[in-house]
């Protein structure tokens, strides 16, 4: 798609902000290309860490999983990316699988994108996917393997 092309790049990094989740971070799709994004939301104090995306077909099969469970591990986060899915127009499709992972970078629940809906014959329709984060998970990771860095 070259985005770059059609889309300014953002001037910050939003800070991380409360919610009744706990402290979360919050990025898009290409921000997700970024480790220094993720652990500056990190070191502001990020217990999660949010992508909302819409990565292509192509692109998702290869770097999706790698990327969000790296982020996940590096920063000792949560990590929650909900995906746009299936096809937008004749141009422009998108690869699904929205996702919890943990701060171990387990994947905790996945939908499955068109792909495989289409395979067994399913019909797409609007889905949802729920976790359960338990942040004290990432207090005893954060405690028991500290990542400190030196930058």
């Amino acid at each position: 798609m070259k985005e770059s092309e059609t889309i300014e790049a953002g001037r910050e990094i939003v800070p991380p902000f409360d919610t009744p989740l706990g402290k979360v971070g919050m990025a898009i799709c290409f921000d997700l290309r970024f480790p220094e994004i993720a652990l500056r939301m990190k070191r502001q104090g990020a217990e999660v860490l949010l992508y909302p995306s819409a990565f292509m077909p192509t692109t998702g099969k290869a770097h999706w999983h790698a990327l969000l469970r790296a982020r996940a591990i590096e920063n000792e986060c949560y990590v929650i990316a909900a995906a746009q899915v299936g096809a937008h127009n004749e141009k422009r499709s998108s690869y699904g699988h929205s996702i919890f992972i943990s701060p171990w970078g387990e994947v905790m629940a996945e939908l499955e994108g068109p792909e495989e809906k289409k395979r067994r014959g399913d019909e797409w329709e609007p889905e949802i996917i729920t976790a359960d984060i338990d942040l004290d998970v990432a207090y005893r990771m954060r405690k028991e393997l500290p990542l400190e860095r030196r930058t």
